[in-house]
C-alpha cells in the first residue's frame, strides 16, 4: 500500500483535474448554446433555398446546372474533412478520419485527395492522404463569407477538371451527447427528378434558367457553411459530453483514493496504539 503523503499527493493532483475538466465542461456548454441556435436558425433556410432549386430545376426542359452536373468518369476524388483545431473531444474527430479512410478504401484504383478543415484531421490524415489544402484557420472566423470562399475554392477544382467528384465528412449535430458522422456529395450535383413543378403560376424575371444558375453556386456555399456550423455545433457538444464523463470519472477516482487514504491513516493510528499499549506492557511486566 502507498504511503500516506504519495496517496494525498495523488488526491491532489485528481482534484486539479476534475476543476480543469469542469471548467470546459462549462465553457463548452456556453460555447454548445450559441453554436446549437446558429445551426438550428439555418438549417430551415437552407433547407428552403435546396427545395427552392430542386423545384425550379424540375420544371425546365433539357440539362440544367451546366458545368456543376457535369457527371464524369471518377478518377479523381476529393473528400473535405470536417474536424476541430483542438482535442478532448471525445471520438468526435477520429469517427470522421475513419470515416475518410473507409471512402479511401472504397474508391479503389482512384486518387483520393483531401482537404482539411480542423487541425486534429489535418494532422492525422497527412501521414496517409495527399492534403492539397489545409483550411483550419476558418475556425478563427467562423462566418459565411469565409466558408463561401472555401466553397468558390472547390467549385473551381471540379469545374476545372482538378477533380470529378467533391464530398464532404463531416459530424451532424443531432444533440448534446449524440453526433451522427456525415458523408455528402457537393459535386456533381445529384440529377433532379422531373415532374414535380412549382405550385401555382409565377413570372419569373430573369428566366428560369438564370435563377438557377445564380442559385447553384449560393446554395453550394451554403450547404458547406451548414457542414461547417453543424460540425462546430457538434464538436461542443462532443467535448462538453467528454469532460462531464471526465469530471465524474475524476470524482470517482477522488472518491476511492480518500476512502485508501482513511484506510490507511486508521491502520497507521491503529499500528501506533498496538505500540504503544505493547510497550506500557512491557514496562509493567
Amino acid at each position: 500500500m502507498a504511503n500516506l503523503k504519495e496517496i494525498r499527493n495523488r488526491i491532489t493532483s485528481v482534484s486539479s483535474t476534475m476543476q480543469i475538466t469542469s471548467a470546459m465542461k462549462m465553457v463548452s456548454a456556453a460555447k454548445l448554446k450559441k453554436a446549437q441556435d446558429a445551426i438550428t436558425a439555418m438549417r430551415p433556410y437552407a433547407e428552403k433555398l435546396t427545395e427552392l432549386l430542386q423545384n425550379l430545376s424540375a420544371t425546365l426542359e433539357g440539362e440544367v446546372g451546366g458545368d456543376y452536373t457535369t457527371q464524369r468518369e471518377v478518377k479523381k476524388v476529393l473528400l473535405v474533412a470536417i474536424t476541430s483545431n483542438r482535442g478532448l473531444c471525445g471520438a468526435f474527430n477520429t469517427n470522421v478520419i475513419k470515416e475518410i479512410k473507409n471512402i479511401t478504401d472504397k474508391y479503389q484504383g482512384v486518387q483520393v485527395d483531401v482537404l482539411a478543415i480542423g487541425k486534429k484531421g489535418n494532422d492525422v490524415l497527412k501521414k496517409t492522404h495527399t492534403i492539397v489544402e489545409n483550411q483550419s484557420a476558418i475556425f478563427d472566423n467562423l462566418t459565411f463569407d469565409n466558408a463561401a470562399t472555401v466553397a468558390s475554392l472547390l467549385t473551381d477544382k471540379f469545374v476545372a477538371g482538378e477533380y470529378d467528384r467533391i464530398e464532404l465528412v463531416y459530424n451532424q449535430f443531432k444533440n448534446a451527447a449524440t453526433q451522427i458522422v456525415k458523408a455528402e456529395q457537393f459535386l456533381p450535383l445529384a440529377p433532379i427528378e422531373k415532374g414535380t413543378a412549382v405550385a401555382g403560376d409565377y413570372i419569373f424575371e430573369p428566366s428560369k434558367e438564370e435563377i438557377v444558375m445564380t442559385l447553384i453556386p449560393k446554395s453550394l456555399k451554403t450547404q458547406l457553411y451548414k457542414a461547417i456550423r453543424d460540425s462546430f455545433a457538434a464538436e461542443h457538444g462532443a467535448r462538453m459530453t467528454a469532460m462531464h464523463k471526465a469530471t465524474d470519472n475524476a470524482t470517482e477516482l477522488r472518491n476511492q483514493l480518500k476512502l485508501t487514504y482513511n484506510k490507511a491513516r486508521q491502520a497507521a493510528i491503529t499500528g501506533e496504539i498496538l505500540e504503544i499499549v505493547g510497550g506500557a506492557e512491557a514496562l509493567n511486566g
